[in-house]
């Protein structure tokens, strides 16, 4: 599969789940690609702190290259028969990298943040897959709500917007905003590997990696 994690709204947590779901299918078995296709370079330097961390068990587990603008598509077509997943991190922005993966993807799962400014974002991700499914035809675009808010009426709202967003599903697997994604992130792993685990937090990114991977 190639799966990639974007959208056009920054700060919402595309790196965490790309890297969480590169790290599970890799802790799984497969033979897993992540593509560091943002300026920002966050992947990698998860990546880079993930080797450190698990120098004595070979490194990070996964292979993890950068790609930006026109080279996501040619590099990642070229390289994709090689593994069995290919997951793509691409910057916050309509840039010609994402472009390029939208155009290779099976899937595209956009995260967002149950806030106003977030949720209508997705109209404009909406036309983006539009125009990406003249290219690619089976494109599977996705959302899902990161940061979920643990009370109130700002999640519903959010879920009821997304699922009327044309072009978009909408994927019932909210995370919640949990101080365990940015410890992990920080010491380059999953937050299925943290220890203590926070079984909340474990709970919700297995349920969104069960749905995203069809398993």
């Amino acid at each position: 599969m190639i799966l990639v994690c974007g959208g056009i709204k920054g700060g919402v947590g595309k790196t965490t789940l790309a890297t969480n779901m590169a790290v599970m299918r890799a802790n799984d078995g497969m033979d897993v690609l992540l593509v560091d296709a943002d300026d920002q370079g966050t992947a990698s330097d998860f990546t880079a702190i993930r080797n450190q961390a698990k120098a004595e068990k070979g490194g990070a587990g996964y292979t993890s290259i950068k790609l930006h603008g026109a080279a996501v598509r040619s590099e990642v077509t070229r390289m994709a028969k090689k593994y069995d997943d290919v997951i793509i991190d691409v910057g916050g922005r309509d840039t010609a990298g994402q472009r390029a993966a939208l155009s290779v993807a099976n899937v595209y799962v956009i995260p967002f943040l149950p806030g106003s400014f977030d949720v209508w974002t997705l109209e404009s991700v909406g036309k983006l897959v539009e125009e990406a499914r003249a290219f690619n035809e089976t494109l599977k675009a996705v959302c899902v709500i990161n940061r979920a808010d643990a009370k109130g009426s700002d999640n519903a709202e959010a879920a009821a917007i997304a699922k009327e967003t044309p072009g978009l599903e909408f994927i019932d697997a909210p995370m919640g905003n949990r101080k365990a994604f940015r410890s992990a992130a920080a010491n380059g792993l999953a937050v299925t590997e943290v220890k203590p685990s926070d079984l909340k937090a474990i709970a919700e990114v297995k349920k969104l990696y069960k749905l995203l991977f069809d398993i």
